[in-house]
């Protein structure tokens, strides 16, 4: 089965899944559809540029606490406005950021990243007039395409229009990412990830295209954390620890970030078996830790590895 072909069917299942899934499966599926436009953007900086940033949740507070200051201290309604303004304000905070983190690399890099992310959680944390402290904000149901849908029950609302506006956010940031990484620009940056030195001679500005891939990331990011508002109709400064960057990290591995729908595939594993082996035993995070640490060992190149190796071998057969 070709890998066009698996991919219609899955964007198929997707789509009829609202009038065969059970709600609560339908509901796990919004936050996949966020991480996933999240993991789109951050695999544009691990997977095709080297960068490992383990301060990633800094981006998603950003988008969703955007959103959230605009719904309870300006009233807005509008997710469109919410979407754009999360992409503005990452893209603001990411700028001096990646100025600074760029011109490192490796473990430095990562831990810039992580400090940064931390300076965030404790502003959320700490300024409580303008954040809500841990408490957070409330994030009321927003108005989509101009529609209010007030008057419609909330599970409703999210398994319906809501989760197919989510999934339209998500199929048009796929759509951008791809004719990102095919374009000139995303071979630069492969070409700077594999061998930062040859691309230096080529005349590639290597800290410039390294600074643009994180703001681009930063910008996905963003927007990922403004669709992961409505859902639970509130945000608070756990989306910015840095446990939730290591999260990202993980769905990225998981899936494999040599693949442009690896990291996809990883946040839909990682979200559903956190959910299914949280319902099976008490003390959950230890067996869910060590499945998820037998599925890197076994497959370092990620699921999306396997499916590369056993592709050969069924030509092989054939």
């Amino acid at each position: 089965m070709t890998g066009g072909l698996v991919l219609i069917l899955a964007l198929l299942a997707i789509v009829v899944a609202p009038w065969v899934a059970p709600t609560y499966y339908l509901l796990l599926m919004l936050p996949f559809m966020a991480y996933a436009v999240v993991l789109l953007g951050l695999n544009l900086l691990f997977g095709y540029t080297g960068l490992v940033s383990f301060g990633h949740a800094l981006f998603i507070g950003i988008g969703a606490y955007t959103g959230a200051f605009l719904a309870a201290h300006l009233t807005v309604r509008s997710m469109e406005v919410f979407l754009v303004a999360a992409a503005i304000a990452g893209a603001l905070v990411a700028a001096p950021v990646a100025a600074l983190c760029v011109r490192y690399v490796k473990i430095y890099f990562g831990m810039l990243t992580l400090a940064f992310g931390m300076v965030f959680y404790t502003f959320v944390l700490k300024f409580y007039r303008l954040t809500g402290g841990d408490e957070g904000l409330p994030f009321p149901r927003p108005a989509l395409l101009g529609f209010p849908l007030d008057a419609m029950p909330k599970t409703d609302y999210l398994v319906g229009p809501y989760y197919y506006y989510s999934l339209a956010v998500l199929a048009v940031a796929t759509l951008g990412m791809w004719r990102v990484v095919r374009s000139p620009f995303g071979l630069c940056l492969k070409t700077i990830r594999d061998n930062p030195a040859k691309a230096e001679t080529l005349g590639i500005g290597v800290t410039r295209y390294r600074w643009y891939a994180f703001m681009i990331s930063a910008v996905y990011a963003s927007v990922g954390g403004a669709l992961l508002g409505p859902p639970t109709g509130n945000v608070d400064p756990t989306l910015a620890y840095w446990t939730h960057s290591g999260n990202l990290v993980f769905m990225t591995l998981l899936g494999g970030f040599s693949s442009f729908f690896g990291p996809v595939l990883g946040a839909f594993v990682f979200i559903y078996l956190q959910n299914w082996v949280m319902s099976v035993v008490p003390y959950w995070r230890l067996i869910f830790g060590a499945i998820l640490a037998v599925i890197v060992i076994f497959a370092p190149g990620g699921l999306m590895g396997l499916f590369a190796r056993a592709r050969p071998a069924e030509v092989a057969r054939g």
